[in-house]
């Protein structure tokens, strides 16, 4: 048996191929000693410090909903009229335009703000509004709610702290997000910011600019070591580090201070990448009509700069830790892929398992 620090990437609905990878790893019986993620990895790597074996892990990722789609699907969910504040409907930009236009005769505020309701009772311009004030398009509700679910059938209610998860399952998690405001990468655990809810920073974790609403920081959440965060925007942590495996493979002040004293020997690395260059064995194409969430080009094309962006940010500690790396075929899925047909999705999971069995065999584990 092998003890592993263990790192996720991020990738979106591509993720699913960990638990493929996982349930080798579990069968194996190896285990995990720190666990750090960014989006999708983030997901996977808090369900894991939860509690979830990898057979529930798959469970999670075949859900479907009533009407027999993947639950997944839900995760894009456009935002609601109620998820506006007054302060975002009174400074927004269309407020402002309205406010530009001459039309003779008496003419109030009112009137903008009745133009401004009707036309967020427009579920497309919702949409729009919500891509303009708050950054993304979908408003990430549905997937809060999932987590929240996934994390109360291991006991873990809502709110519950890093610092208070941590205690209860003596779990090392740490989480990477974006901070757009003070243009710095993030990475939330018990340490760097113990009052942060768990919910909360997967949630920050896994918001791909222009596709998920970004999120504030809220006040009760506290400092992030020791610095005031009130009102910064964080977005999706692969912004700046999509994999982060150089903080359990390497070692100096600034990373202990972040992840801890803990002894770098005493537990392996490894990584799971996802690599969309390698063909996931017996994968059939997405023939189906594409919905209209798919054709939004922004999201697709915002999807591949994040990609490239923490690709090249990370690409020199991939290089130096290939051998730590079990790279997880992912070629011709997409990040935003929710919705995918099950005969794909038991593609991807079986392409994590292939992918893990010859990196364990390569290591003579």
């Amino acid at each position: 048996m092998a003890l592993f620090d263990m790192v996720f990437e991020g990738g979106g609905a591509k993720g699913s191929a960990f638990v493929g990878a996982l349930e080798v790893l579990g069968a194996k019986g190896h285990k995990h000693r720190r666990l750090i993620g960014t989006s999708a990895g983030a997901i996977t790597a808090t369900l894991v410090a939860a509690g979830y074996t990898p057979q529930e892990l798959r469970q999670a990722v075949t859900e479907r909903l009533p009407s027999g789609k993947p639950r997944f699907s839900a995760f894009m969910d456009p935002p609601a009229e109620a998820d506006f504040t007054p302060d975002q409907r009174k400074n927004s930009e269309t407020r402002q335009l309205l406010g530009q236009v001459n039309v003779p005769g008496p003419f109030d505020t009112t009137v903008h703000e009745a133009i401004l309701d009707g036309l967020l009772k427009i579920p497309q311009y919702r949409q729009l509004f919500s891509f303009v004030e708050c950054g993304g398009f979908f408003a990430g509700n549905k997937f809060l709610e999932w987590l929240r679910e996934k994390l109360a059938a291991k006991g873990i209610p809502p709110n519950t702290t890093l610092q208070a998860f941590a205690q209860k399952k003596q779990a090392d998690l740490s989480l990477v997000v974006s901070d757009t405001s003070d243009v710095e990468m993030l990475v939330l655990n018990h340490r760097t910011a113990p009052a942060c809810p768990v919910e909360w920073a997967v949630r920050m974790s896994m918001s791909i600019p222009f596709v998920w609403r970004e999120v504030v920081w809220q006040k009760e959440w506290g400092k992030y070591r020791g610095r005031d965060k009130a009102g910064k925007l964080i977005v999706d942590g692969g912004v700046l580090s999509n994999f982060p495996i150089r903080l359990i493979a390497e070692t100096d002040d600034h990373i202990k201070e972040i992840m801890g004293p803990t002894d770098p020997q005493g537990a392996g690395n490894l990584g799971l990448l996802i690599d969309e260059d390698l063909p996931v064995p017996g994968a059939v194409n997405q023939d189906k009509p594409p919905e209209l969430k798919d054709q939004i080009r922004t999201v697709q094309r915002v999807s591949r700069l994040v990609d490239t962006m923490s690709k090249a940010n990370d690409n020199a500690a991939i290089q130096k830790h290939a051998k730590d790396i079990c790279r997880v075929p992912a070629k011709g899925y997409g990040t935003t892929e929710f919705d995918m047909e099950k005969t794909r999705l038991d593609a991807l999971v079986e392409g994590g398992r292939k992918a893990m069995t010859a990196f364990l065999a390569g290591k003579g584990l």
